[in-house]
């Protein structure tokens, strides 16, 4: 149960990794590879957690829009404008760095307001998101911690 309960705890910090709220789960995975839980059930939390994360991103910024008039939205016009221009540049492949610890949140909040087809958006995220934590994962086996 204590398993399960670690694992969980890896897929929320993922999760809230994903969102606005500042988590990092590179730590809680770290600290967990270098406690001897399975790699691949690791990899396996926290990609989907990490993922679904992306998800709720992706949906604020869906239906978010609509109140861009409003005075809490959190955007200005005009950096909304910027960054809709700069993904309509480099396109849905950008949210392979949806990973990325700056500006990856973003990207997944810009692809909802761009209404990046769902399915597209999962797959190239969970992409980006679960290599990242292949490699943190094979890092720490090539330097003895895992």
């Amino acid at each position: 149960m204590a398993d399960i309960e670690a694992y969980a705890g890896l897929f929320f910090s993922a999760f809230l990794a994903a969102t606005v709220v500042p988590a990092y789960s590179e730590i809680v995975l770290m600290g967990m590879a270098n406690a001897g839980y399975d790699p691949l059930a690791l990899w396996l939390w926290a990609s989907t957690g990490n993922t679904l994360g992306s998800v709720v991103n992706w949906a604020l910024g869906r239906y978010l829009l609509h109140f861009q008039d409003r005075p809490w939205f959190p955007f200005k016009p005009r950096s909304l404008g910027i960054s809709q221009r700069w993904f309509q540049k480099f396109g849905v492949w950008s949210l392979l760095l949806a990973w990325m610890p700056v500006g990856g949140d973003a990207l997944t909040f810009i692809a909802g307001i761009m209404r990046v087809n769902f399915l597209v958006f999962v797959s190239l995220t969970a992409i980006g998101k679960a290599t990242r934590y292949a490699i943190l994962l094979g890092l720490l086996g090539l330097f003895g911690q895992a």
